[in-house]
């Protein structure tokens, strides 16, 4: 008469377990439909997690102790300073992707800084962008045909946002889009703190044919206040190779190309 029986303590967490290490992050809710326990169950279960170590409270959730140990400060100088190799090799593999001719977008950060030396040497290109420092990096390179698309600017990260920049995206057809985010994850897809940047980066989804995600493996399983878009509207993420290889198998299965760039790092 009864179907499968109650799951004991032990195969919960182990089950919450199993969902975090996919997702990176999930809502209480989320967890007690997922094993069909209480609110009152899952707060339990996590604490004695949370005890051991494994995993961390955040508001309305749980994550993975070893994920995103704090939000990435806003600063731009202080981001700079942040994974700078790992940014870069991840900017060396999307730079692989641009070809001669094609008009690109490159979103505000460091990271999408990172790929301007690498694209140098194509020929008529265009690159879009919000970002002032990818404007003044590409002062060097006077044959790369540059568009700032104005905005309002936001000091923290010497870009400009907002609908003016949003619209002036909206005028221009992109080949290829690189975003970046310092938060992503499988539950939420790309997430931003600010509300002003969200349009921007819908409206560059909007307008290109095809989009990659920039984004390094400690960014993932962190969450911002405002959704910018799943993973599954993108075409693919570039990201390192020291993104679980699980993540990675769930991201692949939504549609999305998966690219690893190598951190050059002997493996134990």
């Amino acid at each position: 008469m009864s179907s499968m029986p109650p799951l004991i303590p032990e195969q919960r967490q182990q089950e919450i377990r199993r969902l975090l290490r996919r997702e990176g992050v999930l809502s209480i809710r989320n967890l007690t439909h997922a094993i069909n326990v209480s609110h009152m169950t899952v707060r339990r279960d996590i604490a004695a997690l949370e005890e051991l170590g494994e995993v961390v409270s955040v508001p309305g959730g749980v994550r993975l102790a070893n994920w995103t140990s704090q939000e990435p400060p806003r600063e731009r100088e202080s981001r700079a300073q942040l994974e700078l190799p790992r940014k870069q090799a991840i900017a060396e593999v999307a730079a692989r992707f641009v070809e001669d001719g094609m008009v690109v977008f490159l979103d505000a950060g460091t990271t999408c800084q990172s790929v301007v030396p690498y694209i140098s040497g194509r020929k008529n290109i265009t690159v879009v962008t919000t970002d002032f420092y990818v404007v003044t990096s590409l002062f060097a390179y006077p044959e790369v045909e540059t568009i700032h698309t104005g905005g309002v600017v936001d000091v923290s990260s010497a870009s400009s946002c907002g609908r003016i920049a949003a619209e002036s995206i909206k005028s221009i057809n992109i080949d290829l889009a690189f975003l970046s985010t310092g938060t992503w994850s499988m539950a939420r897809g790309i997430t931003t703190p600010s509300m002003d940047k969200v349009e921007v980066k819908l409206a560059v989804l909007e307008q290109s044919s095809e989009c990659f995600l920039l984004a390094d493996s400690t960014k993932f399983g962190a969450v911002a206040k405002f959704n910018v878009a799943p993973l599954d509207r993108l075409d693919a993420v570039v990201t390192d190779e020291q993104l679980p290889a699980e993540m990675q198998e769930n991201i692949a299965e939504l549609g999305v190309t998966v690219h690893l760039a190598s951190l050059g790092t002997p493996r134990s």
